[in-house]
């Protein structure tokens, strides 16, 4: 079981008038690979209204060829990079996602969890809905297909006031693409201008890796539509701000811009915080690589101890498909990291990760670092512990595999074999990503729920219903 927690995915919406609108939503999404690498699609409608749709399991440059992308033509399209928060990994649960209803055909890419998915499916299904999927983006589909109102926005209005939880949408029609975030706005999206054509994506990297340039992060509640005659943004449900403070912690890219803040800064500020509220004598500052460095260099500015790198990442060491032994499962984490001795031997070490899932890459990293010589090692962790699982869009263990829902710092201290343990307070962490909005989705580490959630949903909930 990886020791790691992921997100559900990233979407793009492309509208570029006189071009082969495929060829930007594929670099859309090869630059959001961070939020999904289990399968990747693309959808596009042509000046014919003809439909185009191409989608496949693996990385986006192992799913798409020169071959795929000419015959993915037109000037709108949508694409998706996916890790499942619900149903399995397969070829059928690859977005987007094509639905037809009595409005025409539409294609979804959906970043989120649908928490009352598995009511509105029942609801669907007793309509007349044949679903070929096991996931909650179809359901969300659906009820778009199936939503009432003379006009998309007036359905995608009519959507906001039944599903419920997570969605950062783009939505493929024959005459355009449109965006949608959740009225909490649990997820990120923005979009971009790109010479006379707009791009909508999950992250600001994204526009940044197609030449766009970001006009504005998207807001709760807000519907925003993209074709030849330009952009129109209507306004739906509204409710309380609710961004995922995962986002800034761990999944959005460094490079990212969200409430206004590039994440590099905010994580800094965390990293900071973390000093001041634990610091403790060392003669380095480190951090397990990639997304806790950046807290990492921010707790050494403000210790005043220096920065150095101790462990190298194997750039190699990406996701696959082929299951490992369990003992090559228990030896991952040498084959990922390699330690550089000569800045490990003999000091005292102050380690900075950024969040610990179930702690057994944190432990193998610690025992790494010892057997090259630490003389000290300090575990200090950017964000408080996590102690509740997560139902808006990230794939996250049960709450008894994780760690801190029932240990103490002490016995986690012990387990993970550090001198000693602190994590970031939960006012430090408010205060690090303040930003222009101090309203966050902190469930994972209070157990507030801003959306009710089912008991019965899980991961596989669809898999189980389809066996009965």
């Amino acid at each position: 079981m990886e020791d790691q927690i992921h997100d559900a995915c990233g979407v793009v919406g492309v509208y570029r008038p006189q071009a082969e609108a495929s060829r930007i939503a594929f670099f859309g999404i090869f630059s959001l690979q961070h939020r999904g690498q289990e399968s990747a699609g693309i959808a596009t409608f042509d000046g014919s209204h003809r439909e185009h749709l191409y989608r496949g399991n693996g990385l986006v440059a192992s799913v798409f060829n020169e071959y795929d992308l000419e015959n993915l033509p037109g000037e709108l399209a949508i694409g998706h990079t996916r890790y499942s928060t619900t149903g399995i990994t397969s070829v059928e649960n690859a977005q987007p996602i094509r639905v037809s209803g009595p409005h025409g055909t539409i294609f979804v890419a959906h970043n989120g969890n649908i928490v009352n998915s598995v009511v509105l499916r029942k609801e669907l299904g007793e309509k007349g809905v044949k679903f070929t999927t096991t996931s909650d983006s179809e359901v969300a589909a659906y009820l778009l297909a199936y939503s009432p109102g003379l006009t998309w926005e007036e359905r995608i209005k009519s959507f906001m006031t039944r599903a419920q939880g997570a969605y950062s949408l783009t939505i493929l029609t024959n005459e355009a693409v449109y965006g949608v975030r959740d009225p909490h706005g649990f997820r990120p999206l923005c979009y971009g201008e790109l010479d006379d054509g707009w791009v909508i994506a999950s992250e600001t990297c994204a526009l940044d890796n197609v030449g766009s340039s970001l006009v504005k992060e998207i807001e709760p509640g807000e519907i925003v539509k993209i074709n030849s005659e330009g952009i129109a943004i209507t306004q739906g449900t509204v409710k309380k701000t609710q961004l995922c403070i995962f986002e800034n912690i761990y999944f959005s890219r460094p490079d990212s811009i969200l409430n206004g803040e590039q994440v590099y800064s905010t994580r800094e500020r965390m990293g900071a915080q973390l000093f001041r509220e634990s610091h403790v004598p060392a003669d380095l500052v480190t951090a397990i690589p990639d997304s806790a460095i950046p807290a990492g260099i921010g707790y050494a500015n403000e210790a005043g101890i220096p920065y150095k790198e101790t462990l190298i990442k194997n750039r190699n060491s990406g996701r696959t498909f082929i299951e490992p032994t369990q003992f090559l499962r228990d030896e991952a984490v040498r084959g990922k990291f390699t330690p550089l001795l000569k800045n490990i031997k003999g000091q005292r070490v102050i380690l900075i990760d950024d969040s610990i899932v179930r702690g057994t890459t944190t432990r193998q990293v610690v025992e790494l670092l010892r057997t090259s010589g630490a003389m000290e090692i300090h575990l200090r962790v950017s964000s408080p512990p996590i102690k509740f699982s997560c139902h808006y869009g990230i794939d996250m263990p049960n709450r008894d595999e994780l760690i801190a829902s029932n240990k103490s710092m002490i016995d986690i201290q012990k387990e993970l074999g550090v001198d000693s343990l602190a994590y970031l307070e939960m006012q430090g962490l408010k205060q690090s990503v303040a930003g222009r909005n101090d309203s966050y989705c902190d469930a994972c580490f209070t157990g507030e729920y801003p959306v009710p959630v089912q008991l019965e949903l899980s991961k596989m909930v669809f898999e189980k219903i389809a066996k009965k």
